[in-house]
């Protein structure tokens, strides 16, 4: 009773205080692509919040999916799956983590906190990592690795597993077939933590040979408000040398780069990034870009290239002259967490375009996200509108939220997996024939 009194109290501050805006005034459609729509900034003494209660899924309810394909529950009962993982044998790995506890230095924080737990968000991860394998049609369900911290990003490099813990670069000595390792990780480098990790988790990708890997780190605030020290080796992407763990910023001034591919003709670095809060329902787009070795992106100091955010003090002007403008915008506060590259024959409409999973709003009105989709690729670049490819994770009337979609992961077969942290499920979507 006293969790729920909390909520209602926080909900209903929140709604007070957010009374002062009027919401989005700008269709998402006008905000993605390579040139969106970008209005006046606003400021507020609490941002506008509008979160929709979290319910499970009921037996037989399943998120929806486009025409031609079909979905399927792989496994459930997890603890906030976060990202999903193929290995060479098709058994799937998944890392079940929220994030580390941190002090709450602001009320805003606190109030923030209890709305967005509301909606699902909130509980303890699993801060380990779990094994599907399907046997004849039966998914197994195996304790693979156990005792990590808020793990993350995944990735095999020979027989080497890595993971991205919120803290730390770990790997596993791994063999084809194991269903459990308890074999204590080695920590090959520290990464950016501590008791403030605003921005918790880190996305993972080695490089084709092997020889790199690449490590998504976001901000630890939203605006630089706990003092630019605190942002040292954060807001960027870092590179980390597999032999000796040895690192450097590859490019920076991302703020959330949550996660990491390579776009398959071009052969370049790709990121989605969550875009920073605070100023209006309609701004900032979260957005997908091309990640250019040493460059910068404009996070504090501006967005979308030179659009100065008038917050961050002291002002850089030499920054935001060179600030890279992204390559294509997803509207306002998707919240955008995973990222896959489609190059399967199961579902051929979608090969060489991205599946973008976007994890939803809590501070917009009306709500925005709340689903996978598709964004058509042509000669290494984003082209048209977005196709929403699973929906229903929220209800009709947006005041309900089911589930929210997370990692993205092809199987041998060309299925696309999907983790569903609130929904502590892992579906899969395929062709319907």
């Amino acid at each position: 009773m006293k969790n729920r009194n909390h909520t209602l109290i926080a909900v209903s501050l929140a709604v007070l205080l957010a009374g002062c805006d009027d919401g989005a005034t700008l269709d998402p459609q006008k905000q993605i692509g390579p040139n969106p729509e970008l209005p006046q900034a606003k400021n507020f003494l609490m941002p506008p919040m509008q979160v929709p209660e979290g319910v499970p899924w009921k037996a037989g309810e399943m998120p929806k999916v486009a025409e031609g394909l079909k979905i399927e529950k792989i496994a459930d009962g997890l603890m906030h799956p976060r990202q999903v993982y193929v290995l060479p044998n098709n058994d799937v790995l998944v890392a079940e983590a929220n994030g580390p506890a941190k002090p709450t230095t602001r009320p805003k924080q606190l109030i923030m906190g209890m709305v967005q737990q509301s909606s699902g968000k909130g509980g303890p991860g699993g801060n380990r990592i779990t094994l599907l394998r399907n046997v004849n049609g039966t998914w197994e369900k195996h304790l693979f690795i156990e005792h990590l911290h808020s793990p993350f990003g995944m990735q095999l490099i020979g027989n080497t597993l890595w993971v991205a813990n919120a803290d730390s670069l770990v790997k596993f000595p791994y063999q084809e077939g194991q269903t459990e390792i308890r074999t204590p990780g080695e920590v090959v480098t520290e990464l950016p933590g501590g008791p403030l990790n605003h921005h918790w988790t880190k996305a993972l990708l080695a490089s084709p040979d092997g020889s790199k890997l690449y490590v998504g780190v976001g901000s630890n605030s939203n605006i630089t408000e706990n003092g630019i020290g605190a942002e040292y080796r954060r807001a960027a992407v870092l590179e980390v040398d597999a032999t000796n763990g040895a690192s450097r910023i590859y490019a920076s001034g991302l703020r959330n780069p949550t996660g990491l591919q390579w776009e398959p003709q071009s052969g370049k670095l790709w990121a989605i990034v969550n875009e920073r809060d605070e100023i209006g329902s309609d701004l900032v787009p979260d957005y997908m870009t091309s990640v250019q070795e040493n460059g910068f992106y404009g996070w504090p100091y501006s967005y979308f290239g030179q659009h100065v955010d008038e917050r961050a003090k002291p002002p850089r002007p030499d920054l935001v002259a060179k600030a890279i403008k992204p390559d294509y915008a997803l509207s306002s506060h998707v919240a955008p967490l995973g990222l896959l590259f489609y190059g399967g024959d199961n579902m051929p409409q979608y090969r060489g375009g991205a599946f973008v999973s976007e994890h939803g709003s809590w501070n917009r009105k009306p709500l925005n996200g709340y689903q996978v989709m598709w964004v058509k690729f042509e000669n290494g670049q984003p082209v048209g509108t977005p196709k929403p490819v699973v929906t229903g994770f929220l209800t009709d009337d947006q005041k309900q939220v089911r589930g929210l979609p997370v990692g993205l992961a092809m199987d041998k077969q060309g299925g696309v997996l999907i983790a569903d942290d609130a929904g502590n499920t892992i579906w899969r979507i395929s062709a319907a024939q």
